[in-house]
């Protein structure tokens, strides 16, 4: 089958070509496949001309089956009528005609044997191509792989080296020095042109919202029961002995354990799980 033969030797030129090549592999496959396809054209071009050519064998085989039919007919003719003659000369046109249809018999066989393994063949070809190109995605994908994993790799190498690191962490310490010095010096600028006096006041203010910081964790600890809760201080009388302020301070300071005691015996009794 010279029609294969031919097509086979074209793509395995364009295949050696392209691999000699080198170049990227998508795109190799992907002119490859072009490559098939073009080639199976063209023997499908050639497949229905030999196609063509069986049929037109097998016409000219019926017109000359038609032929030697209709002299032998004539001769038969010919005879009835007494017209040996005649029937004769019929029966020698008839053999000419039975000898042709004889030969276009054995050519239209072999025709017709010839084109059902071109088509044959054909279709193992077709089928082949569209296995390559199920092949082709399979081996893109493959490739697609090998080159994000030598991506990848190379990345990994890069990051081996650690002078950009270094370089990071020295520019690193260069903001964080410089952001220093601009406190520094701020802190320099407010020390000489801001005024004194008021400074302290500011101090002094600052000072007193820590004391109400302090009076506010004293009265939560209160609230919580953990110390006794302060109690106003009542207006100081003339007259008043050492041992009232003695009793006064008694006063202030007895109810505070009875209170923790309570507030102890009741967590006790959550623990146990109640009154019990």
């Amino acid at each position: 089958m010279s029609i294969f033969s031919r097509f086979s030797t074209m793509i395995k030129s364009n295949i050696n070509d392209l691999i000699s090549r080198a170049e990227d592999p998508e795109k190799m496959l992907n002119q490859i496949i072009i490559d098939m396809r073009d080639q199976l054209a063209k023997a499908k071009r050639e497949v229905a001309g030999a196609i063509a050519d069986e049929r037109k064998l097998k016409r000219q085989l019926s017109e000359a089956t038609k032929q030697k039919e209709a002299w032998e007919k004539r001769a038969m003719l010919a005879v009835q009528q007494g017209r040996d003659d005649l029937a004769k000369q019929a029966l020698v046109r008839q053999q000419e005609h039975a000898e042709q249809v004889a030969a276009l018999e054995q050519t239209w066989q072999a025709q017709a044997a010839e084109t059902e393994k071109l088509k044959g063949s054909l279709r193992q070809l077709n089928d082949k191509i569209e296995e390559a190109k199920r092949k082709r995605n399979l081996l893109i994908a493959k490739q697609k792989r090998a080159q994000a994993q030598r991506r990848i790799h190379e990345t990994m190498s890069g990051l081996s080296d650690t002078s950009a690191f270094e370089a990071f962490n020295r520019m690193a310490d260069k903001i964080e020095e410089e952001e220093r010095r601009n406190l520094a010096q701020a802190e320099v600028n407010e020390a000489l042109t801001g005024d004194t006096l008021e400074t302290e006041f500011l101090r002094l203010e600052s000072g007193s919202d820590s004391a109400g910081v302090d009076d506010k964790l004293l009265a939560l600890k209160a609230k919580m029961g953990l110390i006794a809760a302060p109690e106003a201080e009542a207006p100081k009388q003339l007259g008043a002995g050492s041992g009232a302020e003695k009793d006064g301070d008694e006063d202030s300071e007895e109810p505070a354990p009875i209170r923790e005691a309570e507030l102890i015996e009741e967590f006790e009794k959550l623990e146990r799980g109640g009154d019990g």
